[in-house]
């Protein structure tokens, strides 16, 4: 039997399509760390950092699968200042008022794996490490926490997360 190829083609590009990376600029709007910053505080919303690094598979992966998501990017676009920042990169950026880089800035916040989501208050001040690969469904949780402040209030996460899945879902 021959087989069609423009036939073929026309079965095959549905399942192409469908498995297809998330196109570049999918994400959110990821600004570099002195703009960032700037934003934040003119903003008055807190900084979500993604620490990655180029080699990183489950910093692609992060990319993705969560950040690609269009949920997670309105939710990061409506409440966060996003920065991406190379945990090897020499190029120079400011924090608190000393001239750093990439690799100074990782070091400072104690990150010693890939990912890890920082956030920051919008004074730059540091709130909290979230070390690795965060689920979609629990990343969205915790943009929520730090969000809408939960974190500044002092409520454990567990609690908000309880209190979130026990609450009635709207229609």
């Amino acid at each position: 039997m021959k087989t069609n190829p423009v036939l073929l083609a026309m079965l095959l590009l549905p399942l192409v399509v469908a498995t297809a990376p998330a196109a570049p600029g999918a994400g959110p709007r990821w600004l570099e760390w002195n703009a960032g910053l700037k934003q934040a505080a003119a903003s008055h919303r807190p900084v979500l950092v993604d620490v990655y690094t180029d080699w990183c598979g489950w910093c692609k992966r992060m990319d993705r699968d969560v950040y690609a998501r269009p949920e997670i990017r309105d939710l990061l676009a409506q409440r966060f200042v996003t920065v991406k920042l190379d945990a090897e990169s020499s190029d120079p950026a400011t924090y608190e008022g000393r001239e750093q880089n990439g690799r100074a800035l990782a070091a400072r916040f104690r990150v010693s794996g890939y990912p890890t989501t920082v956030f920051l208050r919008e004074n730059g001040e540091h709130m909290v490490n979230v070390p690795g690969y965060v689920p979609a469904d629990r990343f969205i949780l915790l943009l929520r926490y730090i969000g809408d402040g939960h974190l500044e209030r002092g409520e454990s996460f567990e609690a908000f997360v309880r209190d979130a899945a026990a609450a009635p879902k709207s229609r």
